[in-house]
């Protein structure tokens, strides 16, 4: 009987270890521009064409490898960082494992030349679907060149994984931006379809982070620097006003090299406290610098993924960095005691005090614990009692009030109605932006003196992508170069002083629902610019506007959720009220 199990050929293995290490035209930038790095470049290019998947051009002036060295290059785990487990255990180099070029050249056509700055010629090595298709001299810089050409030319499942050439490029300029900042002392260019992104001169890390960020955005950045016995950190944090809608500008480097921990990323959201919204993020560049034996990069291949010996110190170190610097701006709050009653009877005399007083505002301490998931009824009024709500029985208007510039209080019949001023002004923009998605009818306020956005390279593209969208809802945008998004109108919902953030704020939105599949396009962006120009909780509101929101509301489709599925209608029967005051009749 023959034997079930076989040693798998050298090009399906490496196809295999493909799947893991190159995933998207973007993977493959990167493992290319980290060989630039640890081959002691001093100036990298990458070169992008279709968003990698055309061609990834990286150049560099490094080291080179003689004959012998860029012929092994390609074999799988073929590498000079390591030669034994103590060096594993000691990890200074970017790369490591010597998968990087075995994998990349098995799923495209790859081309290398490179020369040691020491001989006098160099050498072409081509590689096709992991077979080596051509060696011989040629004439070449010192450094190395790789071209890398059609990638997942022969998986063609694979292929069909990648996206549009913006999308993918976007991720590549992502990754092309992280390596940038992280190694100032580099020089290095990012050019696509014969454009260039950036082009970043060797410098220091303030000059190099307002290189690839703008002036606009480093002057938001506070500094961070903090030093233990076991971890140095340094960087900066963003001011609390201007926290992102996404996680996805949050740039985290151990030992220089681009990082993902969602420890390290709580720590920082912690240190922040009460500062950040709802549904914020905080804007961060945060180096750690440790020793290489405390942590383990070794744990996915590709090697963004790390696991520290003492994760809670780690932790610990990056809270009392971060509450530092916004301590030393005065962002920290002060700390304060809060009397958090909750016995009924308690309940009740703050209720009484808030009548007594003329302030509706201490409701929210009877409301609080009627809507806090321990078996209250919560259900939304028909819109026929909603309606009602606004009016009294003979037709004049009724009351309206509004507590801790959040939440909305109307009488109905048998109870009270609660409405979330944010997510009722987020369904009515929603419904208004698909509407006008359908029938073209928008409106744009044409702003007197024009707002420039300098934006990143992937955020620009994603601009750029969207568009002809974004100019359905209202906006008026102007390209200056690669980067630069001059703003000329904005939607009439737009508040005033609002109009420099929205558009920024709208792309961070877009970004952290991209993941979800089920959405076309113009619905995430329905979604993110409501949720965006949307009235905020701690806006004040006159009891006309509280009015006129409601009428809105009630005309929309679906008043009952907001886009993101939160319930923006709920309702206290007077039975419930009668029992948290211990009231039988």
């Amino acid at each position: 009987m023959a034997a079930l199990i076989s040693i798998l050929p050298e090009h399906l293995a490496n196809k295999i270890a493909a799947g893991e290490v190159v995933q998207r035209p973007a993977n493959a930038a990167k493992e290319l521009l980290e060989n630039a790095i640890d081959a002691h470049a001093g100036r990298v290019t990458l070169r992008v064409e279709e968003g990698g998947s055309t061609l990834l051009h990286c150049t560099d002036d490094g080291s080179g490898m003689d004959p012998e060295d860029a012929l092994l290059a390609f074999r799988r785990h073929a590498t000079s960082k390591i030669h034994t487990y103590e060096d594993l255990e000691n990890i200074n180099t970017l790369g490591f494992r010597g998968e990087a070029l075995a994998a990349i050249g098995a799923v495209a056509r790859v081309e290398l030349r490179t020369r040691r700055r020491e001989s006098e010629v160099g050498i072409l090595v081509r590689i096709e679907g992991g077979e080596l298709k051509d060696s011989s001299p040629c004439t070449t810089p010192p450094g190395t060149s790789v071209f890398v050409r059609n990638l997942f030319y022969n998986t063609p499942a694979r292929r069909n994984f990648l996206k549009s050439a913006t999308t993918e490029f976007r991720h590549v300029a992502d990754v092309a931006q992280r390596i940038a900042l992280s190694h100032p002392s580099i020089a290095m260019k990012l050019t696509s379809e014969k454009e260039t992104i950036f082009d970043v001169a060797a410098s220091t890390q303030d000059e190099r982070a307002k290189e690839l960020f703008g002036e606009k955005l480093y002057t938001t950045l506070l500094p961070v620097s903090h030093e233990t016995e076991f971890v140095r950190i340094h960087g900066y944090v963003g001011k609390p006003d201007f926290a992102r809608r996404s996680r996805i500008e949050q740039y985290l480097y151990l030992n220089g090299r681009p990082v993902v921990n969602r420890s390290i990323n709580h720590a920082v959201f912690q240190a922040y406290e009460h500062l950040l919204e709802k549904g914020s993020f905080p804007f961060f560049i945060l180096f750690l610098t440790l020793d290489p034996r405390r942590v383990d990069v070794n744990v996915h291949p590709a090697k963004q993924e790390v696991k520290f010996e003492d994760e809670g110190m780690i932790f610990r170190a990056v809270v009392s960095s971060v509450r530092r610097s916004l301590s030393a701006h005065n962002l920290v709050p002060s700390l304060g005691v809060r009397d958090e009653r909750t016995a009924q009877g308690e309940i009740g005399l703050s209720f009484a005090r808030g009548l007594s007083t003329g302030s509706a505002q201490d409701v929210r301490e009877l409301l609080k614990p009627m809507t806090s998931g321990d078996g209250e009824r919560t259900d939304a009024p028909s819109v026929a009692q909603a309606e009602a709500a606004l009016r009294s029985g003979d037709g004049t208007d009724r009351q309206l009030w509004q507590l801790h510039h959040k939440y909305i209080i109307a009488p109905v019949e048998g109870g009270v109605m609660v409405v979330d001023q944010h997510a009722a002004h987020e369904r009515i923009l929603y419904e208004k932006t698909i509407a006008g998605f359908t029938t073209h009818h928008t409106q744009s306020q044409q702003l007197l003196f024009p707002i420039s956005l300098e934006l990143t390279p992937a955020d620009a593209a994603l601009v750029g992508q969207l568009r002809e969208q974004l100019e359905e809802i209202g906006f008026t945008l102007k390209f200056f170069g690669k980067s630069t998004v001059i703003v000329d109108g904005v939607p009439v919902d737009v508040r005033p002083g609002e109009e420099g953030r929205i558009l920024q704020n709208v792309v961070d939105l877009y970004k952290r629902d991209e993941s979800d599949l089920q959405l076309e396009p113009r619905e995430r962006l329905a979604k993110s610019y409501s949720c965006r120009a949307a009235i905020k909780k701690g806006d004040p509101l006159s009891v006309p506007e509280m009015r006129g929101l409601l009428d809105q509301l009630l005309k929309t489709e679906i008043p009952y959720v907001c886009p993101h599925g939160r319930p923006v209608i709920v309702t206290l029967s007077i039975g419930e009220l009668d029992r948290r005051f211990g009231r039988t009749s």
